[in-house]
């Protein structure tokens, strides 16, 4: 049986995506779960947010063994088949599958091989390569028994997230308070659609594969408004302006629902959470290298940043909550076709 994929995404960058998927992955094992997160976007920023620089250095220089994801898929591109990756154990009941600034490289790999996996010649290596990022997430959780995969993209619709989302049994929306959030949201349903149609055909044209493949099911858990791009001399109306438009340009382009109504996001049971930035924990937090509801005293913590690190710790405690809960509801939350 599968672990279970949930991936972050927006094809928009700058909403704060990376710094989700990290925080949520401590509160995830905070929570008890066993958790592997994997850096699945090219710049690796979740990598940096996870490991020193000299860890980062040491890594990316030691060519030997599949230590990052880029080189546990890296024998595909030539003769030879994925490996099981060397985990980073970063803390209790947390792993990380490091990314690679040459991951890059791997997107014209999965463009030419996509085609290939409608053909009726031998199947096992294209489907081998499209599937790639998934089998090797599953060794990795399967060697440590989790109970969940996060996975950080970079904000695009190349052939890259296309892979990772075939393998992903779920995705989270993250949006920022602005115009180019509600035009990122607007593309990403039918995106998602044609990508989980267009595997549900290659699955059909490879009725007896070789080895387990993903489902693609993509089903979406909801959306997340991050607050990271509100500045302060930007007009209250302003902000409300294009956050309360998201809620029917989800329920439109996401779930294919006319509208959803007089619906704001504090009434949208879609909407996960609207999180406040913590602009002054930020810094503390990424000197510390921990999540900002982990910081303390010692880490300059104190008065008003005391009581704002326990209000991030309550705030990502109940998304972490909610998401789980809105999993155990996939059947229903499944899209249309």
């Amino acid at each position: 049986m599968s672990i279970p994929v949930v991936t972050f995404f927006n094809n928009k960058g700058g909403v704060g995506k990376t710094s989700l998927v990290y925080h949520l992955s401590w509160m995830f094992a905070e929570l008890g779960k066993r958790v592997v997160a994997i850096d699945l976007d090219p710049q690796a920023n979740l990598t940096a947010a996870f490991l020193d620089e000299d860890t980062l250095e040491s890594l990316w220089e030691n060519s030997t063994g599949p230590n990052t994801v880029y080189r546990a898929v890296q024998p595909l591109t030539q003769v030879g088949d994925l490996e099981e990756p060397v985990l980073n154990n970063v803390g209790t009941g947390l792993h990380l599958i490091p990314g690679d600034v040459s991951l890059a490289g791997f997107e014209e790999t999965l463009s030419n091989v996509w085609p290939e996996s409608m053909g009726d010649n031998n199947l096992h290596r294209p489907f081998r390569i499209l599937t790639a990022f998934w089998q090797v997430a599953q060794l990795a959780a399967q060697r440590v028994r989790a109970d969940l995969i996060l996975a950080d993209v970079g904000p695009n619709l190349g052939a890259i997230n296309r892979s990772v989302l075939i393998g992903s049994d779920y995705v989270v929306i993250p949006l920022g308070a602005d115009l180019f959030s509600l035009q990122g949201l607007q593309n990403l349903g039918p995106t998602l659609r044609s990508w989980r149609n267009l595997w549900r055909k290659r699955l059909d044209n490879w009725r007896v594969p070789d080895f387990d493949l993903p489902k693609g099911q993509m089903a979406p858990l909801g959306y997340i408004i991050q607050q990271h791009s509100v500045r302060l001399s930007r007009p209250v109306k302003a902000y409300d302006r294009w956050v309360n438009r998201m809620p029917g340009i989800y329920h439109e382009s996401i779930l294919e629902e006319a509208g959803g109504g007089p619906l704001t996001p504090a009434t949208d049971p879609h909407c996960l959470a609207t999180l406040k930035h913590y602009r002054s924990l930020v810094p503390m937090a990424q000197e510390a290298r921990k999540p900002i509801f982990r910081l303390t005293p010692a880490d300059g913590a104190i008065g008003n940043h005391a009581v704002a690190v326990q209000e991030s710790f309550g705030d990502f405690q109940n998304l972490a909550r909610k998401i789980l809960g809105k999993m155990a509801e996939q059947p229903e939350l499944a899209m249309n076709p």
